[in-house]
């Protein structure tokens, strides 16, 4: 039983502090150097979910050996506010990571959210995106599921299960039981097929695995795992296994366990 009271109209507690800085207002709050390094892709983000999507994604063009993948990877420490900084507010009004400044075009491109970043690269480079309509399709399919139900998983189940300063039985209850719909939905998706989008490794599976890949190996919000009996969904399980035996994800993980530090 809660004794909160709604009021007829919110008004903002500035003597309240959260764990993200977050506010009511957007833009910048500070005056901020972005570090800027040498190579043409400038990547400014942090080891959470949507910031290993990218990392994996620049990884995988490293490893296919591609010309012009080599990037910077910058910190972002959202705990401590750096996206609310004046050179990543431009970057991202968002003030989100990840965000990326492409310096190879004539005119520098800026590319936030995570999965516009994906297909920003994908098309680039002409790589992990499938070509025939059918095919492309299904993977914007998943990419707009994962850009979707995520939140429900990140802000919601885990927000309240893990970061939450009190326990709750309805929101936990309620984010529980659609986590677990989701996950259930995704090892039955896999029940007969190698990779999200079928035969083919793309970034669907480079955008999903961070979230549900990590959360079924006991990698997101401490034992949540366990408590969500993760053990059930076997398809799931063997796809984050082998998506993290990938050489190009190892290297994705050191180089944003380096970058958390």
């Amino acid at each position: 039983m809660s004794n909160y009271e709604v009021p007829k109209v919110w008004e903002w507690n500035q003597d309240e502090s959260n764990q993200f800085g977050n506010q009511p207002v957007a833009g910048s709050r500070f005056e901020q150097e972005l570090p800027v390094g040498d190579q043409p892709l400038q990547v400014y983000s942090l080891g959470t979910p949507n910031g290993m999507k990218v990392a994996i994604l620049l990884e995988e063009l490293k490893e296919a050996g591609l010309e012009g993948a080599d990037y910077d990877l910058y910190k972002i420490n959202i705990t401590e506010g750096d996206q609310f900084g004046s050179d990543f507010v431009k970057i991202n009004p968002n003030s989100k990571i990840p965000a990326m400044m492409d310096y190879s075009a004539d005119e520098p491109i800026r590319v936030f959210e995570s999965v516009s970043i994906l297909l920003y690269l994908a098309e680039k480079f002409e790589q992990f995106m499938p070509t025939t309509l059918a095919e492309r399709t299904e993977l914007m399919n998943w990419l707009f599921w994962q850009t979707g139900a995520a939140p429900y998983v990140g802000g919601g189940f885990g927000h309240f299960y893990n970061y939450a300063p009190t326990k709750q039985e309805y929101p936990i209850n309620r984010f529980t039981m659609e986590t677990k719909r989701q996950l259930d939905l995704l090892d039955k998706h896999l029940a007969d097929k190698p990779f999200i989008g079928g035969e083919e490794y793309t970034i669907a599976d480079m955008a999903i695995w961070p979230w549900y890949g990590r959360l079924v190996q006991g990698e997101l919000y401490g034992d949540a795992a366990e408590f969500l009996k993760v053990d059930e969904y076997k398809h799931l399980l063997a796809w984050a296994d082998k998506i993290q035996d990938r050489p190009a994800v190892k290297r994705a993980l050191e180089a944003e366990y380096k970058n958390i530090k």
